[in-house]
């Protein structure tokens, strides 16, 4: 009987993100501070990627994966950023339902895939630090992509499966999502059709696919730590080569895992949405700061580009 009663309902072709519509009266004051934080974050990650790719001395396995991970920071944060000053600018809040999965596929992709991608570098600087004999033969050109590649792929399988059961879901009834961007389980929860099944596939999912690399990374830190301790001198030395890494792996873990352990209650509502702003818009930001702040060679090439750009700007005056 409510099956017939869902069915003879209209079926929903768009949601109601309500982000933070709660501080209208500052709409103007959050596009600016958004604006500033996108335009930032593609620009510091653009720079990354272009000094890994045009610097001989940053071709590395090490570097090649920051390169990666800067290609995706950019995709990431344009999931969310964008459809989000347009709603800030416009006052729109809505969006269609085939936008909202679409949303929810490549943040889901995305995210999947920078949890094995961190995994990939934290086993690089474990093998780096702890077999520094055998580095260049285990770490070659071949397993560097391998393990690139399998982190792309793993991230669209997840995200593949999770969104096949998705589109199985019907939505007929309230269509405010409390949050800013599309998330699955209070998207899961707007559904009139039943959510069990889907809900149960989020959770293998989620287990499956991201609690492997959080213990891949956890490992080789720990062996990393342990190798650490046992060197009588050059200790800061060693861990400066990982600390960079180590930064980015807490501020993303520790922020996505603490939103999804929190438990569901109206009071803590802003507080997710705050620690998810974190993990979505924030670690994409600084994670250019930190690897050219922390990394010896990021700011060796960094000065050596500005040095290029300056003499070829003096030459290009002296010719005049």
């Amino acid at each position: 009987m409510a099956d017939t009663d869902w069915r003879n309902q209209t079926t929903v072709t768009e949601f109601i993100l309500l982000g933070f519509g709660d501080l209208s009266d500052l709409q103007i004051l959050l596009f600016l501070m958004f604006l500033v934080i996108y335009i930032a974050t593609v620009a510091g990650n653009t720079l990354i990627v272009v000094l890994v790719v045009t610097d001989q001395h940053l071709h590395t396995p090490m570097y090649f994966f920051l390169g990666n991970l800067s290609c995706l920071e950019i995709c990431y944060t344009s999931t969310f950023l964008p459809r989000l000053l347009a709603s800030l600018l416009t006052g729109d809040r809505t969006i269609s339902v085939s936008g909202c999965i679409t949303q929810l596929y490549f943040s889901g992709y995305l995210a999947a895939t920078e949890c094995y991608l961190l995994a990939a570098m934290s086993y690089d600087r474990y093998l780096a630090i702890c077999k520094p004999l055998h580095y260049t033969s285990l770490m070659n050109s071949k397993f560097c992509l391998q393990l690139t590649a399998g982190s792309w792929l793993n991230g669209c399988l997840a995200t593949t499966i999770l969104i096949l059961f998705m589109l199985q879901l019907t939505f007929c009834g309230p269509n405010e999502i409390d949050h800013f961007y599309c998330d699955p389980l209070p998207l899961m929860e707007l559904s009139c059709s039943d959510t069990h099944l889907s809900m149960l596939v989020d959770f293998i999912i989620v287990s499956v696919f991201t609690l492997p690399p959080l213990l891949l990374t956890l490992m080789s830190y720990m062996f990393i730590l342990n190798s650490i301790l046992r060197i009588p001198s050059g200790r800061q030395k060693a861990f400066s080569t990982c600390s960079s890494h180590l930064t980015v792996v807490t501020i993303f873990y520790g922020t996505m895992v603490t939103v999804h352990l929190l438990p569901k209650r109206d009071t803590l509502r802003d507080l997710k949405k705050v620690l998810s702003f974190c993990f979505t818009v924030l670690t994409p930001l600084v994670n250019p700061l930190i690897y050219s702040l922390r990394n010896r060679d990021v700011k060796e090439a960094l000065s050596k580009a500005v040095s290029k750009c300056g003499f070829h700007k003096k030459h290009a005056e002296t010719r005049r």
